[in-house]
């Protein structure tokens, strides 16, 4: 097991405010989506459960505005804000384990985004598994790049930025982008991703007891939909063991209970050794994803951190 602890050159964020709405939302996830995930669980039920969820949590932003488009052939839907400008485009991929959408959730989160940096987003409806496993959804990513960059947005006026599962395919796509000698975003940013599909991070085990979503059997259960053994080591389904040389500036952001935790922090020391800039943030026992969890403090401290990231290495400022 490989198990580093938080890096000196982290920030850790300690949690300010908002603790009893966070074990709210812990007790919460605990008895709906954790209790739900094992390996004996019907994904159809499954994806009826989140679609539940994405409806009664989903958040409209006022004044977005939402548009349905085809891009290379790939369902996508366009973000727009009061104040986007069509010259910054945030790609969006939306996480949820390879197997789940979550169109409110991420919808509202994307406009969060685009708000704090006067951007629009594409967010990225790409093929899911088990019916489209691997490269499916990797390709349909690298398809909607390429054709941003096809319809006269330069590279640097693009932000990749991906959520669990989507910063695994954030990641990936960034190799795959620069193996083939393409231009490369402005910018990357990847909220508690996977990258490992080996399992190896210790988080896996330390922080079983404490993730309030994840358990071991449901993340052998998706890594099984997905991916195929022989491909577990390829950089496109395991970023963590990719060139991480001559990347763009990337951003971690991922919480200190998460079994997901040492999959951000080992993948940010794989970048920072290659001589990639990147920034870890840590934040205190935050779950999964907590960027889209509005109700909760420390989504706007990352989102708001998020934004300088962005206005500091692509110039976007709201």
């Amino acid at each position: 097991m490989n198990s580093p602890a938080a890096p000196p050159w982290a920030r850790c964020i300690p949690e300010t405010g908002g603790r009893w709405t966070r074990r709210w939302v812990d007790l919460m996830l605990r008895l709906t989506v954790r209790r739900s995930l094992h390996p004996a669980a019907d994904l159809g039920a499954l994806r009826a459960m989140t679609a539940r969820i994405d409806e009664r949590y989903g958040w409209v932003e006022p004044g977005m505005r939402r548009t349905a488009q085809r891009v290379a052939g790939v369902p996508a839907e366009w973000i727009d804000v009061a104040g986007s400008r069509p010259d910054r485009v945030v790609l969006y991929l939306h996480g949820g384990a390879f197997v789940f959408r979550f169109p409110q959730l991420h919808a509202g989160l994307a406009a969060r985004i685009c708000t704090r940096v006067a951007a629009r987003a594409l967010v990225v409806d790409y093929r899911l598994a088990p019916e489209h496993p691997h490269p499916a959804a990797g390709d349909d990513c690298l398809a909607a790049y390429r054709a941003l960059r096809a319809d006269g947005v330069p590279a640097a006026g693009i932000v990749l930025i991906g959520d669990s599962a989507g910063g695994n395919l954030v990641l990936a796509t960034l190799h795959r982008l620069k193996a083939a000698g393409e231009p490369l975003p402005a910018c990357a940013v990847a909220m508690s991703p996977v990258v490992d599909f080996t399992l190896s991070s210790e988080s896996l085990v330390g922080n079983a007891a404490r993730d309030p979503i994840f358990t071991l059997g449901a993340m052998l259960g998706f890594r099984r939909l997905y991916a195929a053994p022989e491909a577990f080591l390829d950089p496109s389904v395991s970023p963590l063991f990719g060139d991480w040389a001559g990347l763009p500036p990337l951003l971690f952001q991922v919480g200190s209970t998460e079994m997901l935790r040492d999959e951000a922090v080992r993948a940010a020391e794989r970048a920072r050794a290659a001589g990639t800039p990147v920034e870890l943030e840590i934040y205190d026992r935050a779950p999964h994803v907590f960027q889209a969890m509005r109700r909760l403090p420390q989504s706007e401290v990352a989102l708001d951190s998020l934004a300088r990231f962005v206005g500091r290495h692509a110039g976007w400022h709201g």
